[in-house]
């Protein structure tokens, strides 16, 4: 939900009542996602390399009791996301959590939350198109990765300028085909474990109780597990933030969240349960796919080449969202005048469904700061880009934790004013809010003490006090023009 930005020369307002959804606005946007794009969205948004490739250094940490440390970051994730979606329900906007923490906390609170997300997303989109063209190279080495990257902005950006209904039937197809991937190799890893593949045998639970038993190193490896795949289910908001493009979206994001969670869930720690059954964890190495040598182990052909497609097309999906997701939140922005105006004209013509209502010029921008970012990977990788990678890498706790504190005051101020808009609730309100917090901020906590982490926190933490510093200067001199223009 949005309204149009109060006047410069006009002091910053208390956060808004919240409306019965009812009365929420209409979108200026399309509305050409359908329940289908938006379930999938939800099941494959957060399967990617991450999960692939980066579970072999949890893996690698943990032992066996990786499968508790995803158990720890998913349920954050799960209750992260049931508190987006509680909000998302009763007041679904473009901007989603940015529009949710304006209304809880003050406009500082949407300003902040909204820019740190938009950067992290254009930084991250050109690690994405980067490692895509790295592996499009090793199939085509005729062709310089700098190209591939060119390519894959070019088809993105235009499939995002033309129609939301392409973004969704990308995501669809993307998705569909990730969650397929998981699903056999699931299949086949239980076949595997009981011994009813050809010329294997049963192999039981000894890798899980073997090598140093199923805590090798520790609830110290549990941790640091937790540290290492936590950053691996971020992507379930944009979700939230699609929901405003579909027909109805409170009923559209109510069932999209209550279908996504417990099934990623399931994705991400039966596969893992799965990895560490077959093989002996020792077996694993960072940066190495965990999928590609159980694949190996039971003797499927060609399992590198079959990850590595899998792998191409969940940079790409990412890639696709991350495009998505970032010109949505800075419409939004401009919307609540915390952004250029101009960014708010969408295109025109024919129906909504079709080719009107996108928002072409915040997806333009959006696709030029990932075009710097990508220059900067591809020119600078170990120097400034590391340092913009880094100033993000803790950011998605950060929105995070803001999620988890607009919740607690929007929750309670809609039990009092507009309590048939909460179609879908947090559970344990506002108990397991507090718990959510608090294993927020312990994570926060854990990285400081972890050197490889430390980086992170402080750049991440630099970039969201300059920000914080930017937000409150608007309303200083917001409140000081108003102040002068009474006297």
């Amino acid at each position: 939900m949005h309204e149009a930005p109060p006047p410069t020369n006009s002091p910053s307002p208390a956060p808004a009542p919240v409306p019965a959804s009812s009365a929420v606005p209409a979108e200026p946007l399309s509305h050409g996602l359908k329940q289908r794009h938006l379930t999938m969205l939800g099941l494959g948004g957060v399967i990617g390399a991450g999960l692939f490739v980066g579970s072999g250094a949890g893996i690698a940490v943990a032992g066996p009791a990786i499968v508790v440390s995803y158990l720890i970051a998913g349920a954050l994730a799960m209750l992260v996301m049931r508190m987006l979606g509680e909000m998302s329900a009763a007041m679904p906007a473009s901007g989603s959590f940015s529009v949710h923490a304006e209304r809880a906390l003050g406009r500082w609170a949407g300003f902040s939350v909204g820019w740190l997300y938009w950067f992290l997303l254009v930084v991250v989109l050109a690690v994405e198109a980067t490692a895509a063209a790295q592996i499009a190279h090793g199939w085509v080495p005729g062709i310089e990765p700098w190209a591939w990257v060119l390519l894959f902005m070019v088809v993105f950006t235009a499939a995002n300028l033309t129609a939301v209904k392409n973004f969704g039937e990308f995501e669809f197809w993307f998705a569909s085909l990730k969650v397929g991937a998981i699903v056999v190799f699931l299949v086949l890893g239980l076949l595997a474990v009981f011994g009813w593949l050809p010329d294997t045998d049963p192999v039981g639970m000894t890798n899980l109780t073997g090598q140093g038993g199923f805590l090798p190193n520790g609830w110290g490896g549990v941790v640091s597990g937790v540290l290492t795949v936590v950053f691996a289910f971020g992507g379930l908001e944009v979700v939230t933030i699609a929901a405003a493009e579909t027909d109805d979206p409170a009923r559209a994001v109510g069932r999209a969240v209550r279908s996504a969670v417990v099934r990623i869930l399931f994705f991400y720690v039966g596969s893992m349960l799965v990895i560490v059954t077959v093989l002996p964890w020792t077996a694993q190495q960072a940066g190495l796919s965990p999928y590609v040598k159980v694949l190996d182990a039971i003797g499927v052909p060609s399992a590198g080449q079959i990850m590595n497609i899998v792998v191409f097309v969940a940079l790409l999906s990412a890639l696709n969202a991350n495009l998505y997701g970032s010109s949505r939140m800075i419409f939004s922005l401009a919307e609540r005048g915390e952004a250029p105006r101009g960014l708010l004209k969408v295109s025109g013509g024919g129906s909504r469904e079709t080719t009107g209502g996108v928002p072409r010029r915040a997806v333009l921008a959006s696709v030029a700061f990932g075009f710097v970012s990508v220059l900067l990977n591809l020119l600078w990788p170990d120097t400034v880009f590391l340092y913009m990678l880094n100033s993000v890498g803790a950011v998605l706790l950060f929105v995070w934790a803001l999620i988890a504190a607009s919740q607690l005051r929007l929750r309670a101020r809609l039990e009092q004013e507009a309590p048939e808009a909460l179609s879908l609730r947090m559970w344990c309100f506002p108990y397991l809010t507090w718990v959510t917090l608090a294993g927020l901020f312990g994570v926060l906590l854990l990285m400081l003490t972890d050197e490889a982490a430390r980086p992170q926190v402080l750049w991440s933490a630099g970039a969201t006090a300059l920000v914080l510093l930017v937000a409150v200067g608007r309303q200083w001199r917001e409140r000081r023009g108003s102040a002068v223009a009474d006297r």
